[in-house]
């Protein structure tokens, strides 16, 4: 159902930027679907160099273009300069390529080191590592990253056991950290835990929610006109700051409810497509269990 709406809403546009590449499959998609050009953006310089190499035939006839860049920092890439496109795509999260493989240290499998910097090997534009976020962080920003982003009821005792444990051995692999979810959570902590855990510590050492804030407004504006914006989420608070953002786009106006006389732009900049988000189904949650948590919205700019 997310693939489906991806091209129903995309699928007519001559032009569309894919912020978040990864291996293709919505490029792939879109390009089969007669998009006459997608330039893809990814941060991971191993994501891009593959998947060129996968949609070769649609390199070199120049329909797919790579840009090795954060969709946070694309008014930095002079190739895109005044660029602007009919659609834009953000896939938020890390692809299941990404979590697979243990060096890059998204998994919580025994023994990966603790890494997550989406830019690959060289770190991308991640100023840390996962370990060094937990070695050096102190006790109230590690208990913030649990309680923002993992929604942890008991982030600051996860906090206080992490501060405790590094002062007697500095934290390297998914271990350590399983270790200490486990001794605040209990035995029965399991999966579900870890991956929540682990997801708040990437979402912080990737700065993707501060990331997302900026992106947003500055991809509107990269909007034609009628041109539409599709956002897939896979954090609860990514899927507010979208639909927030959205709100207010489509509202005529966004002064102070008491303030006596309009002062903003009076107008509408566009319109939500989705009332609702639209979730996975049952047949992609079976394919990729990731999916269960996916909200789509889609925006449309004013024509």
């Amino acid at each position: 159902m997310l693939a489906g709406a991806v091209t129903d809403l995309l699928g007519a546009c001559r032009s569309v930027l894919d912020c978040t590449l990864g291996g293709g499959g919505h490029a792939l998609a879109l390009l089969e679907a007669g998009v006459e050009r997608v330039v893809g953006v990814d941060r991971d310089p191993d994501a891009l160099e593959s998947t060129a190499a996968r949609l070769r035939s649609y390199t070199e006839a120049g329909r797919l273009i790579t840009v090795e860049s954060n969709y946070a920092a694309l008014d930095d890439v002079p190739s895109l300069a005044g660029a602007s496109f009919d659609g834009i795509l953000l896939d938020l999260g890390v692809s299941s390529h990404q979590i697979d493989d243990e060096d890059r240290g998204f998994t919580f499998r025994a023994g990966a080191r603790l890494d997550m910097r989406m830019g690959g090997g060289g770190g991308g534009d991640a100023t840390g590592t996962a370990a060094d976020l937990l070695n050096e962080a102190d006790e109230r920003a590690l208990a913030a990253v649990f309680r923002d982003y993992g929604d942890e009821p008991r982030a600051a005792r996860i906090a206080h056991e992490i501060v405790r444990r590094r002062a007697n051995r500095p934290f390297s692999t998914s271990d350590d950290l399983v270790g200490a979810i486990r001794a605040v959570l209990g035995a029965r902590s399991g999966a579900p835990d870890f991956a929540r855990l682990f997801q708040a510590v990437r979402i912080a050492v990737n700065e993707e929610i501060t990331g997302l804030e900026t992106a947003l407004p500055a991809l509107r504006d990269r909007l034609a006109p009628a041109g539409t914006m599709v956002v897939i989420a896979y954090h609860s608070g990514e899927d507010r700051l979208v639909k927030n953002a959205f709100r207010e786009w489509s509202a005529a106006c966004v002064c102070p409810p008491r303030q006596p006389v309009c002062t903003c732009r009076g107008r509408p900049l566009g319109s939500t497509l989705t009332r609702r988000p639209i979730s996975a189904s049952d047949d992609e949650i079976t394919k990729n269990p990731r999916a269960r948590s996916a909200r789509l919205r889609a925006w449309r700019s004013a024509a």
